[in-house]
């Protein structure tokens, strides 16, 4: 009977165990940032300092800022040919080049219907996602024709964070973490656990909770926590399966071993 007991106690305490992914330090670099935005496949380092965003490489560091437009609330370099600048006090958006040159400048002020954004991301071709924060709607805006390609239907809770690649866009609220792809359609909907920011990475999430990171993968509504070794988290991205964690002075490189 005592032999039973314990090996119902086994196989219930692995089929309950919590599983997690390994972060294996990879490397550091010293970085002073204010703000990371992204890092690509070659290394480049993209981030903020004083509303100015800066192109890192290993042979030169070019920078864009735009005075005129005030406070940078946000950069999103997922398309290094077709950099997004969001300036929210100013309801604008800055189009940049791979040599952070301006070629398209997007003024939702003078838009008719008149746009009030919050969040923005890059989109297919020459497209964004804007949340509209009158319709609490997000919207895929064509900014060479000014006109929407596709809307979702209302979302009623606080919008925390907004990512998207070309197929699908993830929009994190107080609520729930929606998963929308380019026509606008809901494909995944998960209860939001305390998150509040999350990146993308080959259509896989990573998600923050305080300072834990957690793996939700694309074919799965199982949420799995990544083991950091306790780093202080202050901001991270991922590119394919190499994790950096920014602690506003150490930018840390780590390989993800996902299964």
């Amino acid at each position: 009977m005592k032999y039973t007991f314990y090996f119902i106690l086994f196989i219930t305490t692995s089929i309950f165990a919590q599983e997690s992914i390994e972060a294996k330090f990879i490397k550091k670099t010293h970085l002073k940032a204010e703000t990371l935005v992204s890092v690509d496949n070659f290394g480049t380092i993209y981030y903020l300092i004083d509303d100015v965003i800066h192109k890192k490489t290993n042979t030169k560091n070019i920078t864009y800022n735009n005075l005129q437009l005030g406070n940078l609330h946000s950069a999103n370099a997922f398309n290094p040919l077709k950099i997004n600048l969001f300036y929210k006090d100013f309801n604008t958006v800055i189009i940049l080049d791979n040599r952070l040159a301006e070629i398209f400048k997007i003024d939702f002020n003078a838009l008719s219907p008149y746009k009030n954004v919050t969040h923005i991301s890059t989109g297919h071709d020459n497209t964004i996602w804007t949340f509209n924060q009158d319709l609490q709607k997000l919207e895929l805006f064509d900014y060479k024709t000014r006109t929407n390609r596709a809307q979702t239907v209302p979302v009623r809770s606080n919008v925390l964070d907004l990512k998207s690649n070309y197929n699908y866009c993830y929009l994190l609220t107080e609520n729930y973490l929606y998963t929308y792809n380019y026509f606008g359609s809901l494909i995944k909907k998960i209860v939001n656990d305390g998150y509040t920011t999350l990146v993308e990475t080959n259509e896989n999430i990573i998600l923050k909770r305080g300072n834990e990171l957690f793996f939700l993968n694309k074919n799965s509504n199982k949420i799995i926590p990544i083991a950091t070794s306790n780093l202080l988290i202050n901001q991270f991205f991922v590119t394919n399966e190499t994790l950096y964690i920014y602690n506003n002075e150490i930018l840390h490189e780590n390989q993800l071993k996902i299964k």
